[in-house]
């Protein structure tokens, strides 16, 4: 069981396709309260506030005291984290509409650094108020993509309201994963007899039951991968309640999802790695100090490998595609001489869709305009591998070209270290 569970979880990250390659959208978790109740699924009344005057504004419309408040920041962790301020804590209780704006003063505008985040933090623009609704238990449910049975599972466990992956390593028999049919997704009858396995009291079965397919039908028909509620929460009354909800989603399908793609919030990703995708490019920053250009994931990461193999640290993960053009080039120089910490560049290039004449061009283009001083190692191989080898040695410039990759690679480490 947890064997499956662990490739589900593995299975969340998005398949990478050769013209665009991005990473699983996620949304604030105001935005998943809005998806959540839009599909007839309960959860506590919440909404979001964008000014400390607002969340002020926005707590008196509950017309009750007992609220909580949180940064809405893409991020998990968010009630242990501190803010660049030094106020500790993204999740508040509150229990006046003037403690509410109180908070949001001290929240907004400043960046929650949380284990996730990194050191960097993430910028918090945005507050959600909610209504207290203490459960009388908690569980856990998730829909994830399994790679052992091809299809969507549906992750439960009557252990909610921790973290999953130490569930899985402490009490595994507390998970259950159950394989839905990809096109009915589970059946009510399969539904109750779940709520009924995981403890769901009889005045409640039937409520969980019917979260568990409208989850589901959202996971389906909005092209989700992830769907993911800690604590799902049964109350004394009988309700079951979403009390915080993650959802990812396919990038590949932004072209037909146009209302899920219009809710991402480019302020809580990497500025570097958003201007890289307006052309194209695939960027991740890494901590290392040998600038990275590579054509196709899996030899960027088969390059990342030998740097690494030689005593060397990549600075990053590039991926420019098959489809760059030279200004496209030029644009990946830019974002590698961004970081300071950039010694020397690799740029290792197979030319079978991308022609190495133009990656050449950009290069060139880049080292001239850009005033590279910086030493530069590159390989082509491929189409117009000798035209781009001639404008390299025409154009004068301190470049040192290579044919084979554990040489170049040597010389790049060689090079950082100089």
């Amino acid at each position: 069981m947890i064997r499956g569970f662990k490739q589900a979880r593995a299975a969340v990250k998005p398949l990478k396709t050769v013209s665009q390659q991005k990473r699983s959208l996620s949304i604030h978790e105001y935005q998943s309260v809005q998806l959540l109740n839009s599909y007839g699924i309960p959860t506590p009344k919440a909404l979001p506030a964008f000014s400390a005057a607002e969340a002020e504004s926005v707590a008196k419309s509950f017309g009750k005291d007992e609220l909580v408040i949180k940064a809405q920041v893409l991020a998990g962790g968010r009630g242990k984290g501190h803010f660049d301020s030094g106020f500790q804590g993204g999740v508040q209780m509150v229990d006046s509409p003037a403690q509410a704006k109180e908070y949001a003063e001290k929240m907004l505008g400043y960046k929650l650094i949380t284990k996730q985040t990194g050191a960097a933090g993430r910028i918090c623009n945005a507050v959600m108020l909610a209504e207290r609704m203490p459960p009388q238990k908690e569980y856990y449910a998730a829909i994830l993509n399994d790679r052992t049975t091809g299809g969507p599972v549906l992750v439960t466990s009557s252990q909610g309201g921790m973290n999953i992956e130490d569930v899985a390593k402490e009490t595994p028999d507390a998970i259950i994963t159950t394989p839905l049919d990809f096109d009915n997704g589970i059946s009510h009858a399969e539904a109750l007899e779940l709520a009924k396995k995981l403890g769901f009291k009889e005045n409640a079965q039937k409520n969980a039951a019917d979260v568990f397919g409208k989850l589901y039908t959202i996971f389906k028909e909005k092209d989700s991968t992830q769907i993911e509620i800690n604590p799902l929460a049964e109350l004394s009354n009988g309700q079951v309640l979403c009390m915080d909800a993650k959802f990812g989603f396919d990038d590949n399908a932004d072209f037909r999802q146009k209302d899920v793609f219009k809710l991402r919030d480019t302020t809580q990703e990497d500025a570097q790695e958003v201007e890289a995708a307006e052309y194209g490019l695939n960027f991740i920053k890494l901590d290392g100090d040998i600038g990275c250009l590579v054509n196709g994931a899996g030899l960027a990461m088969a390059t990342m490998d030998v740097l690494n193999l030689h005593g060397g640290s990549p600075a990053n993960f590039l991926d420019v595609g098959g489809g760059a053009t030279a200004e496209a080039v030029k644009k990946a120089f830019e974002l590698l001489l961004t970081s300071k910490n950039v010694k020397s560049i690799f740029v290792n290039i197979f030319g079978g869709i991308m022609r190495c004449d133009v990656i050449a061009e950009g290069i060139i283009k880049a080292t001239k305009e850009l005033h590279l001083e910086i030493p530069l190692v590159v390989r082509l191989q491929g189409t117009k591998e000798e035209e781009a080898k001639q404008m390299i040695r025409e154009s004068g410039l301190k470049i040192f070209p290579f044919d084979g990759l554990d040489e170049a690679a040597a010389k790049a480490v060689e090079a950082a270290r100089a």
